[in-house]
């Protein structure tokens, strides 16, 4: 008798929960709210209890100061009344008469001053005392914030130092478990991720440079053996030299792709370049196809030492020398390169003569494949990378790159880079 086989078991539950364990009671979790409350709380308190005590006993001063007697009464063939604090008292009282009435308005005036004199002693000295407090309580107020908001000062050094492309940077925050401690730790576990997905994607642009450059390099050798072929016929002879074109673009096409996901990332290694170099080393390359094309290339190249990577570089004087040179005019064109320093930074500038841009064309030379409307994705002059790997390597390396019509035709390109 056959059975029946049994259902699948359900797999088992993981015994870890990635989420967050909640405390048992969160109100009594000591937050940043409770924390800032208690601290500016405790503060205001303090302050209030020192001020209240300095009144008091400045008060009891003034109260012990103020019962002096007012006059003395001294005996003698005539009753005399003398006081040291209230003239008026002592010049009512040495009459032989004593007048009741001059007598009580003198210990009143005299009660009046000495109770404003106490009043006005009692506000000095309380604004004195006023403004010590308030002095002790700004410095012991500072040296409180710096020291609640210093995981802050942590989290920002941190992110400062991952924004210039070291991302095994982590924060790894101790402390209460409060808010800045959840965000450094939020910020931690973003960081891990994007650790990661960059280490992917630079795993995926080697393996793809080389599964992509491999099979391109088998067929323009087998191709370049063909051509080599002296009995191969003509039409074969004029295919194999098609082909070969188009595998030499899709070799250019790879190879700016490449370089164009490499170049948005930051650079982690970086060395002392100078662009003169880079720009004169570029300027060597293009020169044939300059004199080829009846282009002249000038200029003055000056020291501009910049932090970077020198071949990433040289690509940028590379890209912007070969467009001047494709994108020329017919006749006496010219190209102009110079570098220099200027308010603190390295500046590659790049001219040339050529056809009118119009200034709404200027953006969307950068994008890739993209070119001006006479342009298009199938010319020969290039692949539609150069100013979009330009513009990718000026950003990694913490530059930019602008670029804006010339007068009478062609483009003034400044590429300007942190010294």
């Amino acid at each position: 008798m056959a059975t029946t086989p049994a259902p699948p078991q359900a797999p088992p539950k993981p015994t870890w929960d990635p989420r967050r364990p909640q405390p048992v009671l969160p109100w009594l979790r000591p937050t940043i709210r409770i924390r800032l409350t208690l601290l500016y709380g405790g503060m205001f308190l303090i302050a209030g209890i020192l001020l209240l005590s300095i009144i008091y006993l400045l008060a009891a001063q003034a109260i012990s100061t103020g019962n002096q007697p007012l006059f003395k009464i001294i005996e003698g063939v005539n009753i005399k009344v003398s006081s040291d604090n209230c003239p008026a008292i002592t010049s009512a009282g040495t009459s032989a008469q004593i007048k009741i009435s001059d007598f009580n308005a003198a210990i009143a005036e005299c009660v009046d001053h000495q109770r404003q004199a106490a009043l006005d002693d009692l506000l000095s000295r309380s604004l004195l005392a006023l403004l010590g407090l308030a002095v002790i309580a700004f410095a012991f107020g500072y040296a409180m914030a710096g020291r609640v908001l210093s995981p802050l000062g942590r989290i920002t050094r941190t992110a400062r130092a991952v924004a210039g492309s070291d991302l095994s940077r982590r924060i790894e925050l101790d402390g209460p478990d409060d808010e800045l401690k959840e965000l450094a730790d939020t910020f931690d576990d973003m960081l891990e991720r994007l650790q990661r997905a960059f280490t992917a994607q630079q795993r995926f642009v080697g393996n793809a440079s080389h599964e992509l450059r491999t099979p391109l390099a088998i067929n323009r050798t087998l191709l370049e053996v063909h051509l080599s072929d002296p009995g191969a016929p003509v039409e074969l002879q004029q295919l194999g030299k098609t082909l070969l074109a188009t595998n030499e673009r899709s070799e250019q096409l790879v190879e700016g792709l490449l370089l164009l996901a490499r170049s948005d990332n930051q650079i982690v290694e970086r060395k002392p370049v100078d662009l003169a170099e880079v720009a004169s080393q570029a300027v060597d390359q293009v020169h044939a196809e300059a004199e080829a094309k009846g282009v002249t290339i000038r200029g003055v190249r000056k020291p501009a030492v910049v932090q970077g990577n020198g071949v990433l570089l040289e690509r940028i004087a590379l890209n912007l020398l070969q467009n001047a040179v494709r994108y020329n005019v017919i006749e006496d064109g010219w190209v102009e390169v110079n570098t220099e320093i200027q308010h603190g930074q390295a500046v590659l500038y790049v001219a040339n003569t050529g056809p009118v841009v119009p200034a709404y064309e200027i953006d969307n030379l950068f994008e890739p494949f993209r070119r001006l409307r006479t342009e298009r994705t199938g010319s020969d002059k290039g692949v539609g990378l150069g100013l979009s790997i330009v513009r990718s390597v000026a950003r990694a390396h913490g530059g930019y790159i602008a670029a804006q019509p010339r007068e009478g035709g062609g483009l003034v390109m400044r590429v300007t880079l942190p010294v």
